[in-house]
């Protein structure tokens, strides 16, 4: 498949940058490809009483909205786009590594293994690997790059990165 292999192309897919502390509530931040380009903004939103972040496209248009759910026993974050949910990220209770079970709408269940307060781990459905977080491609500082298998939904998991970066870091 090509997407593991760490060459500097990614025949199957598409390498998006982005930057540590990206979802700051009341920020904004870009998402943007390996030439710098920018392709979609993440906006915190301010004076909420849950953690939101609205990813938009170039044009302005919602994409995906990242929403913490408050009053659960473990942490857990919601992406929905139109209203309707499309994910929802819990964190597991036990365990030495950060670990995130992913239930998506109308689909198989995801799964979140490795490092993610590093930005060095695998999202996966059926084993198969379908986006990956790592560091290694950028020599930027702060920058960590995700890596997206071709025919996947790659604003539902760019807006999963978020939820992921926001859950391991509070």
């Amino acid at each position: 498949m090509g997407l593991l292999r760490r060459h500097d192309e990614v025949p199957d897919g598409r390498r998006f940058m982005m930057r540590e502390k990206l979802a700051s509530i009341g920020d904004d931040s870009w998402i943007e490809d390996e030439q710098g380009q920018r392709l979609y903004k993440v906006d915190g939103k301010a004076l909420r009483v849950r953690d939101t972040f609205i990813l938009e496209d170039l044009q302005g248009h919602e994409v995906a909205k990242i929403q913490e759910r408050k009053l659960r026993v473990r942490d857990t974050m919601e992406v929905e786009r139109d209203g309707q949910t499309l994910a929802t990220v819990h964190k597991a209770l036990v365990g030495l590594r950060d670990r995130f079970h992913i239930e998506v709408e109308g689909g198989p269940e995801l799964k979140a293994h490795g490092n993610v307060l590093d930005h060095e781990y695998e999202i996966e459905r059926d084993g198969e690997t379908v986006a990956h977080v790592s560091k290694h491609w950028f020599r930027i500082r702060d920058t960590y790059g995700v890596e997206v298998r071709g025919g996947e939904d790659e604003a539902l998991l760019l807006a999963l990165t978020v939820a992921l970066d926001e859950m391991s870091h509070h």
